[in-house]
């Protein structure tokens, strides 16, 4: 389950908003607040995108 706050903490600390996210993700904004808010799962691969765009030091906010 992704800790949804720490997400969107993580978001605005990149300098972006969850729309610019959506769209290099290539997911509707619904799409993206459905995976925020735990209604439907992050796959592996947006996983590590996430990570990588964010840069975060590991993927434990999607494990929690």
């Amino acid at each position: 389950m992704t800790n949804t706050l720490e997400l969107e903490i993580a978001i605005k600390r990149a300098g972006l908003t969850k729309r610019e996210v959506a769209n290099k993700m290539g997911l509707s904004e619904m799409g993206l607040y459905k995976k925020i808010n735990n209604i439907t799962e992050f796959k592996a691969s947006e996983i590590d995108f996430l990570t990588k765009l964010l840069g975060l030091r590991d993927k434990s906010i999607f494990f929690n």
